[in-house]
């Protein structure tokens, strides 16, 4: 049964039904796992242990409702238990249509935690839920499984028949469980959520995959909030590279099925009946055309669908837009799965796509935080230049972005994409957890007043999506093409890379960047051998703070390199210093990046950012915070003084505070770290400057 599902489609077909997809990828580099990497850092160390045993454990104890006193059911997972039990349609759904994905996402987060340091009492935790979801999908004999579909709309499977899906969440939901599968499953090697994951796969495909039989289309559906396009992408390649897993499970897999089915969903959006028109109907109009199923009309065809609009990037197909548009979430895990299918198929219109979206996103519409989403009406991208200091930044946009970037790094060999993602890391991400590890932003305005915390929120995504990506961030560091190793971050870690089948290279990295600027890089093969280390060298350390000239800075410094002792020269191609050479044993690079204080500026068309300027040093973007300056309200920067920068062990987990002279004294802080000495801060990233 389980060859049957793959052996009656013959390779050519299913490789013309995806869209001419290649049967194996070529990135332009390849990460190094995280299970290869071995950090040891005074800046990451730290936060990634109290991330994976406080963060953790509180996101899944608020989700199990124990932060709440007051009666009820506030469980997350009793939603999985009412399906288990048979219910249907009762109303019981307790959380947002897309709390199923958040619990996933969570899971998937900590199992890469797991993956590299095992916490067994964690992963006995996590066993029980998948017990519970595997239970509420064995109720249905297809594999479905959605619990606020289930419990409150029943009728309006996948959005069907009225129902809607940009607020039902089932393709986002089935998604977030199939990666949560797949990460699991590769942290553990237990299986029982990858079949779970893998069942509901084959049904996604029967029902909406691609069909080669005009007589009998499949539905046309396709994820109104993206991450299921990377999340099967990641199944098709578990299955592909791991082929004797198939043997394992007690349902069929064909894995091109997988790739079929997310080349479909990419394909199919802005393929629609036309209507609703949101731009000119407005949310209220359009919701209530689609919920009485207006687009069933027969003059829009058998398998019409409705339009779900820029905020979910389908008015027009992907291939068409110039720009990077609504929701800021879904835009940019949009663009991270069509960049991760571009590895897959090196299919030109997918890969300048990606390139448009992402330059138009860093060009023109990021902050200098790395964060996206200007406006809070429907959390979305605003116009070119828009980028007002007040503004929305939902922290997941900011994830997704740097998501994206990874994916962009990978496809082109560009070291441009990994400086946004340092950007994003060391903001965007860093502001989204205290330092107590149990309380989260959902907004980052880089200016305002009256600035909180909270504990926990109605729309709680930001914590799941904060741990899937601080887990891994150690596979971010290195990186290999052929004997080309790549050195993408600049944290204290050690791994060893095969340069070919009788050696390999150990290397091991020291700083205490981002305080400090000096990167020590030893460099051991196991036999002396010829080959390329390529560093990368961020742009702001070049004086490019902007690959576009959004942000221009002042700094004076420049990069200095040496090997073994020595001078090198610095040779920079695609952002990465080239050192070809000769390698033995304990060979080490210096590398000295100018991390002192410099003044950031934006472009001249970010009207409501002329005469003012930000603080910056090394990769960290700094904030003055009222806390800190009596005179909060009368700060203004004077171009003329020097800025001195101090370390400061004792203050906010140890950090660069910079103090500088303008109108009256006044002293900066990393922005990641506002918000967390008193209630209702207020601090300010841009501040004028004379």
């Amino acid at each position: 049964m389980k060859n049957r599902y793959c052996f009656c489609i013959l390779l050519g077909l299913a490789l013309s039904i995806a869209g001419s997809a290649a049967p194996s990828d070529t990135p332009a580099i390849h990460f190094v796992s995280f299970k290869q990497v071995h950090v040891d850092d005074e800046f990451w160390s730290p936060k990634f242990d109290l991330w994976q045993h406080t963060t953790a454990v509180d996101v899944l104890d608020k989700f199990e409702g124990k932060h709440i006193k007051e009666e009820g059911n506030h469980n997350t997972f009793s939603n999985f238990d009412q399906v288990a039990r048979g219910d249907k349609g009762t109303g019981g759904h307790f959380g947002a249509p897309w709390f199923d994905g958040l619990i996933y996402e969570s899971i998937r987060g900590i199992a890469d935690y797991l993956a590299q340091n095992p916490d067994p009492e964690m992963e006995k935790r996590l066993d029980g839920y998948i017990e519970r979801i595997e239970a509420a999908q064995k109720v249905d004999p297809n594999g479905y499984i959605d619990t606020y579909t289930d419990l409150n709309e029943p009728d309006h499977r996948w959005g069907e028949n009225g129902g809607f899906l940009r607020w039902q969440h089932d393709v986002y939901n089935a998604g977030m469980l199939i990666e949560a599968g797949v990460h699991y499953y590769q942290a553990t090697g237990k299986t029982k959520l990858l079949t779970v994951a893998t069942r509901l796969a084959n049904y996604m495909y029967d029902y909406m995959g691609p069909s080669d039989d005009p007589r009998n289309p499949k539905k046309n559906v396709v994820p109104s909030h993206s991450g299921p396009e990377e999340a099967m992408v990641k199944l098709y390649w578990l299955y592909r590279d791991h082929p004797e897993l198939k043997n394992q499970l007690e349902v069929p897999v064909c894995e091109e099925h997988y790739l079929q089915l997310v080349t479909r969903w990419m394909e199919n959006r802005g393929h629609h009946c036309g209507f609703p028109n949101w731009e000119e109907w407005g949310n209220e109009r359009a919701e209530r055309w689609i919920k009485e199923c207006r687009y069933e009309d027969p003059r829009f065809g058998d398998e019409s669908r409705p339009c779900w609009g820029d905020y979910a990037q389908d008015r027009i197909p992907v291939f068409e837009q110039q720009t990077i548009e609504g929701h800021a979430v879904r835009a940019t895990l949009m663009a991270t799965g069509l960049s991760t299918l571009a590895l897959v198929n090196h299919q030109p219109e997918y890969i300048e796509t990606a390139k448009r979206l992402w330059d138009n996103m860093a060009g023109k519409r990021m902050f200098i935080t790395g964060g996206v989403g200007a406006i809070h009406y429907d959390e979305k991208f605003g116009p070119d230049y828009y980028l007002p200091s007040d503004a929305y930044l939902e922290t997941c946009a900011a994830i997704g972005a740097a998501f994206f970037s990874k994916r962009m790094t990978e496809l082109t060999g560009n070291a441009m994409y990994m400086d946004e993602v340092e950007r994003i890391l060391f903001n965007s991400l860093m502001t989204a957890v205290s330092l107590s590890g149990n309380n989260y932003t959902y907004q980052n305005p880089l200016n305002a007043g009256n600035h909180n915390r909270w504990e926990w929120h109605g729309c709680p995504c930001c914590p799941p999506m904060f741990l899937k990506i601080t887990s891994a961030i150690p596979g971010y560091i290195y990186a290999q093409k052929d004997k080309n190793l790549f050195v993408n971050l600049f944290i204290s870690s050690q791994t060893d890379i095969p340069i070919s089948r009788n050696n390999s290279v150990t290397l091991k990295q020291e700083t205490r960047y981002p305080w400090d600027g000096k990167v020590i890089l030893n460099v051991s093969p196991q036999k002396k051998s010829r080959f390329t280390i390529k560093i990368r060298i961020p742009g702001w350390a070049q004086g490019i703070e902007n690959p576009f000239g959004l942000y221009t800075s002042n700094l004076k410094r420049s990069v200095t390199l040496k090997v073994n002792g020595k001078p090198y020269p610095i040779q920079i191609k695609n952002g990465y210093a080239h050192i070809h050479r000769s390698w033995k044993n304990m060979d080490q690079i210096e590398l000295e990046l100018p991390v002192q204080p410099r003044v950031i500026y934006a472009h001249p068309e970010v009207d409501n950012l002329k005469e003012q300027a930000a603080l910056a040093a090394g990769p960290v973007i700094y904030a003055f915070e009222n806390c800190d300056n009596p005179d909060f309200e009368k700060i203004i920067l004077n171009s003329e003084t020097p800025l001195k920068m101090e370390y400061k062990k004792d203050l906010l987990g140890g950090i660069n505070q910079i103090q500088c002279q303008g109108t009256i004294p006044a002293v900066a802080v990393p922005y990641y770290a506002i918000a967390n000495r008193q209630k209702n801060s207020s601090h300010k990233v841009w501040i004028p400057q004379k």
